[in-house]
């Protein structure tokens, strides 16, 4: 997920890779003017959904967002109103997949998803 501001414009941006290291999918979505924690939540449920409409059932998702990534395995708990049914969606989609990881990564690791995520910004602003 991308702001500009936060809350500002911002959007989300995904890619999917197969076990092997190859983009089997990419996408983004501008989203409006929401916060960044929001932004971020919003990449993982599209991701996630596209994972879901590709076939598989199995997912390692890996994210550039510490909080996010922490909320989701349940190490924080989900204070914040707005985030909560997000956080819930991800969690009702997860339960979809017969196994899953969820793994923190540095941004640098995440370029790609950030790129997408900001062209989708680009494009709504």
């Amino acid at each position: 997920g991308a702001c500009r501001g936060n809350p500002g414009p911002s959007g989300a941006g995904w890619v999917i890779y197969s076990t092997g290291g190859d983009v089997i999918g990419v996408g983004n979505e501008f989203l409006g003017r929401r916060t960044n924690n929001e932004a971020e939540y919003a990449a993982v449920l599209l991701g996630l959904q596209a994972v879901l409409e590709l076939g598989y059932s199995e997912v390692d998702l890996r994210a550039d967002s510490e909080l996010l990534v922490k909320q989701v395995k349940g190490v924080y708990r989900v204070k914040n109103a707005r985030l909560k049914p997000l956080y819930d969606e991800v969690k009702r989609l997860l339960a979809k997949f017969s196994r899953y990881s969820v793994e923190h990564i540095y941004r640098e690791k995440n370029q790609e998803a950030d790129k997408q995520a900001n062209v989708a910004v680009d494009r709504g602003r």
